[in-house]
């Protein structure tokens, strides 16, 4: 089934009840004449997702169906349709966020003008959407204006969007004329839309039916309780909300959806309830939408009969309606609605207050005017009549119009399109999580999670879900209970952090059909978090191994969540989880993988002795070996923490040792075992979005299982001393949106001079050599210039591996300095020492100059060659601007370029977004706003603060290939204000944050805008939360 929208992102499509096959692929669109460059780059993970992945694809999506040629029109049809065109528009769109069905995107779709003077124009209600939209029309001149909701059907799909008529300057505006009595079946028509965002395209059909049954498209928006026309018209993305006209321009119906299985069908919405609605705004008059909470379908007289439908009834309405051949059955009532035990599922509707209904058009008539009163209901069960008396409800009512923001997640109440699509009650069944997010992120990022409790209390709505959450700490442990739309019978219960300081403000949003736009209101302060309390703890007793000291090493190990508000440097996730080693438990330092905690701006859990939770920060980030060190308040655990003793000799290949990991399941396992190998480290660059890896640096693998089920752990001898960690390497990404890790040992010595540091209190200030190596066998050294007086050396200075090591990949320096030591030198000494071991290249970790002998080209030199400063390839410095995020190109991206364009670096991006939707893709750097420089941060955020809100500005960038590019943008401040993160170490979280609103700066976030939409769904279920 495809709803003919066109868009770059890949949105969750639904299922037609005829095919197994799903809407397809949303086509990124050409932006200004031509495809955005680095479409092929991963975004960053975005964000169930603070970035976008365009490569997630889903496998059972179909292209769109493009038609065949047509044959030419006639001279009449062509009069019409020259007529037609100018009343017709393309839209171009965000949904900011996911509300209800929606989820957050950009796309295309079309609609046509019904009020020229008062600038109405009819088009989708999937396209308007439930929530947040944010967009403009293109008229056929490509005139442009901006266009804002005011009418979105709570069931049908339609909406009215409105539009300032003033501002088309160069045409005049008409307007398509309504007239739903013209559909009749045979009717040639066309249908004249945005043909999959490229084009105008007219379309031709015949009207084949007048009475199918709404299609279902799967989880997610539907229409029901409606019937739809059906063409072979074959339209395709983009033509969602076309209009569909007869030979005398006149609008029949709306273009809505179509097969996307092969077949050319399209299906169209009859205009009788979107002209209701027109005139009901064009006349200032409220939209009453009554229901009764009861899905019916048309279903032909021999089944009805098979339900028991009498002959008398039947001959009835043959007799009443002779063209009639359906009648409306009973499908899903919903429970504790106002249908629930009266309406029974399989019963055949026969009279609504007196008055023989047969078609859905009627039956909204009547419903939509007795809102708030009680009708007289006949049916037919079983050949038995059924007499019932019903209130309608108002459908407002159960349709959200607003939504919370709280610890990094969005919730509503449950819509009646959710209710209805899984069959259960509107009320009391607890709220609904539109943006899984932060804090309330569970097992996954999927829709549909429903929170039943908070802190041990029930939170059967909104309004008491906003009553309990404002009243827990910041970084409060809470339990919460949930359950699935899908899943009902099963409540998952977990235990989580609230976040009230990343996500300090507790928002509403609430829709504004007369702005068009949704007004933003803090409705709580955040409380401080509680003082720390010291806990006890005692840790387990782990059983037959092979020596007693190796037992005891289970008090060394901790476990350690982290999780981060804003994505960096490339990074694809926004938590994770891994084992931690504690080196010193008098001072509370621990290591850790940077595949665990890449960066500083994060928090940081550390449970200890399964038992103890307490706040973790960072000390030290290794730039190349991939761990990093953080610190706990050890006077806040009670419990006999062991500080690991690492070894100082190197582990051999070869030589026996115990594995200690932890497992998937968070459960320590262990087995000896032996080393098979110790080879530099070479994990493939990512080139789609650099991210960092380690390099210049052994790696150990063991011979045991066990080492690629555990993520973190420990190789230790029979002393109990620690002779690697075993750590987490994050590698590239490959299958679309797969994350390669690599689980692989590190040995202790590597490690000792930088703890030793950070034990006397020092800030270890390392310098290194701005370069990756790879290792080199002697038959190719040999070929390379090497002498045999060398190689002879080498066999004499490393009996167990003859190698050397060549400059593969130079990292580009900052400050533009020439590089000393050129890719391809093989190095023979630093500082007179031959380097024939990854460890022995340490030395450049603590000089500043490095005396070096190489061989280049052939010939033996000797150099000086200078280091870098390590303490300063860390992000410190990032803008979250049009829903991108820019900072400075971190380390991987310099490991990997030749030559930067300037320092704004886009890193990342959410779907919905400005940024997303005009092509702005991560790995872009940013060169010039609006003709003016931006070589830094600084000078991007002068100019960009400078352009007034809802403008056009024209940006001028540079792919990771070097391809120049143009684009131009509107900025929005209202769903993406423009924001600073500066590093601060005076600050509580390490970090501050200023916004700027309309060009002035103010300190901490902004009341206005919505959460940055994460796109990757490889969540750790077991990373900050314990679900229980």
């Amino acid at each position: 089934m495809n709803l003919n929208l066109t868009s770059p992102s890949s949105r969750s499509k639904r299922k037609s009840s005829f095919s197994t096959n799903e809407r397809p692929h949303k086509q990124f669109r050409p932006m200004n004449g031509k495809m955005s460059p680095s479409e092929n780059t991963p975004d960053a993970e975005m964000p169930p997702g603070y970035m976008d992945n365009d490569d997630i694809v889903d496998d059972d999506l179909v292209p769109a169906i493009y038609p065949p040629q047509a044959p030419p029109d006639t001279a009449e049809w062509q009069a019409t349709i020259e007529k037609v065109v100018r009343n017709v528009v393309s839209i171009r769109f965000c949904q900011t966020c996911s509300f209800d069905t929606d989820a957050a995107c950009a796309s295309e779709a079309t609609g046509f003008v019904v009020d020229a003077e008062k600038g109405y124009i009819l088009t989708n209600r999937h396209v308007v959407g439930s929530g947040p939209f944010w967009g403009y029309v293109v008229f056929d001149n490509h005139e442009e204006v901006d266009a804002y909701p005011v009418y979105r059907d709570p069931v049908h799909d339609f909406g009215i969007l409105r539009f300032d008529p003033k501002a088309i300057k160069y045409m005049p505006v008409s307007a398509l004329a309504i007239r739903p009595d013209l559909a009749r079946v045979g009717v040639e028509i066309r249908v004249v839309g945005n043909d999959a965002g490229e084009k105008l395209s007219i379309l031709s059909g015949v009207i084949s039916r007048l009475d199918r049954n709404a299609p279902e498209y799967g989880e997610g928006y539907s229409d029901f309780n409606t019937n739809y026309y059906q063409a072979n018209a074959a339209a395709s993305g983009g033509s969602s909300g076309s209009p569909v006209v007869n030979i005398d321009g006149f609008a029949v119906a709306l273009q809505a959806g179509g097969r996307s299985d092969g077949a050319s069908t399209d299906y169209f919405l009859p205009l009788d309830r979107p002209l209701r609605a027109l005139r009901c705004i064009q006349e200032g008059k409220p939209i009453a939408r009554g229901s009764i909470q009861c899905q019916f379908l048309m279903k032909p007289f021999d089944e009805c009969r098979r339900l028991g439908l009498s002959p008398e009834k039947e001959k009835a309405v043959r007799e009443a309606f002779p063209l009639e051949t359906n009648m409306l059955v009973a499908e899903i009532i919903l429970p504790e609605g106002p249908s629930h035990k009266k309406i029974e599922e399989g019963d055949v509707l026969l009279e609504v207050n007196g008055e023989m209904i047969t078609q859905f058009i009627r039956l909204d008539d009547i419903l939509d005017s007795n809102v708030g009163q009680t009708i007289e209901v006949t049916l037919q069960r079983g050949g038995v009549d059924v007499h019932i008396d019903i209130e309608v409800g108002d459908l407002h009512a159960i349709t959200p119009d607003r939504f919370v923001t709280v610890s990094g997640a969005s919730v509503h109440n449950l819509s009646y399109q959710q209710a209805r699509l899984y069959g259960v009650a509107i009320k009391g069944g607890g709220v609904f999580v539109c943006e899984s997010t932060g804090s309330f992120r569970f097992d996954s990022a999927d829709n549909g999670w429903m929170i039943q409790s908070v802190d041990q209390k029930k939170t059967p709505d909104l309004e008491t879900f906003i009553d309990v959450v404002k009243e827990i700490p910041d970084k409060k442990r809470v339990v919460v209970t949930y359950k699935h739309l899908r899943d009902l019978h099963t409540l998952n219960t977990t235990i989580l952090n609230v976040d009230r300081h990343w996500a300090a403000k507790m928002r509403l949003a609430v829709r504004n059909d007369v702005t068009g736009v949704w007004d933003f209101k803090d409705i709580a302060d955040p409380l401080p978090p509680l003082p720390p309390v010291r806990r006890k703890g005692a840790f387990i007793q782990l059983e037959h191994t092979s020596h007693p000291a190796v037992a005891d090493l289970v008090r060394s190990f901790v476990r350690v969540g982290c999780t981060m508000p804003l994505k960096l440097d490339g990074f694809p996730r926004n938590r994770k989880w891994g084992m931690g080693l504690v080196i010193d438990a008098e001072k509370g330092l621990v290591i850790i993988s940077r595949a665990v905690v890449p960066y500083d701006l994060c928090d940081i859990f550390i449970t200890i002795a399964d038992s103890v939770i307490v706040e973790g920060k960072v000390v030290f980030m290794h730039p190349l070996q991939n761990y990093a060190i953080i610190k706990y308040d050890p006077a806040l655990v009670d419990a006999p923490v062991l500080s690991a003793r690492l070894s100082e000799d190197n582990i051999t290949q070869g030589a026996s040792t115990t594995f200690i990991g932890y497992n998937r399941s968070s459960r320590i396992v262990h087995a000896a075992t032996t080393i098979t190998e110790m080879t530099t480290v070479a994990i493939p660059a990512n080139s789609g979005a650099p991210r960092y890896r380690a390099t210049n640096v052994d790696a150990i693998t063991v011979d045991t299982n066990l080492s690629g089920q555990c993520g973190s752990g420990v190789l230790v001898d029979k002393d109990g001393t620690v002779q690697a960690l075993w750590l987490t390497y994050l590698g590239e990404r490959s299958s679309g949106s797969r994350d390669e890790e690599y689980h692989l040992g590190l040995a202790t010595p590597t490690l000792l001079p930088v703890i030793s540091q950070i034990q006397k209190g020092q800030d270890p200030k390392l310098r290194m050599l701005p370069m990756e190596f790879r290792a080199i066998a002697m038959s190719q050294a040999r070929v390379m210039g090497v002498s045999e007086d060398w190689i002879h050396k080498v066999f004499l200075a490393n009996k167990h591996n003859h190698q050397l090591f060549m400059v593969s990949k130079c990292t580009f320096e900052r400050d533009n300095r020439p590089p000393v030591l050129l890719e391809g030198d093989i190095i023979l000494t630093l500082n007179g020492s031959i380097i024939t071991r990854v460890s022995e290249l340490d030395v450049m970790y603590s000089h500043e100059v490095l005396d070096a002998v190489i061989v280049r080209g052939s010939q033996e030199m000797r150099l000086e060659v200078p280091t870098s400063p390590a303490d300063n390839v860390e992000t410190t410095h990032a803008i979250s601007f049009c829903g991108a995020v820019l900072h400075v190109p971190h380390l991987a991206v310099r490991q990997q370029i030749s030559e930067l364009p300037s320092e704004v670096y886009v890193s990342a991006r959410s779907r919905g977004s400005p940024a997303y939707q005009y092509g702005l893709a991560p790995t872009n750097f940013v060169t010039h706003v609006n003709g003016n420089p931006t070589r830094d941060l600084k000078e991007f955020l002068e100019n960009v603060v400078r352009i007034p809100d809802n403008t056009y500005f024209r940006l001028k960038a540079m792919t990771f290939d070097n391809q120049p590019w143009v684009i131009t943008m509107k900025k929005n401040e209202h769903y993406f204000p423009t924001m600073e993160w500066i590093k601060d170490g005076s600050e509580p979280c390490g970090w501050r944050r200023i916004t700027y609103e309309s060009g002035k700066a103010v300190e901490g976030e902004s009341t206005d805008g919505i959460l940055p939409v994460e796109d990757d769904a490889d969540v750790e279920a077991m990373d900050i939360h314990d679900v229980i």
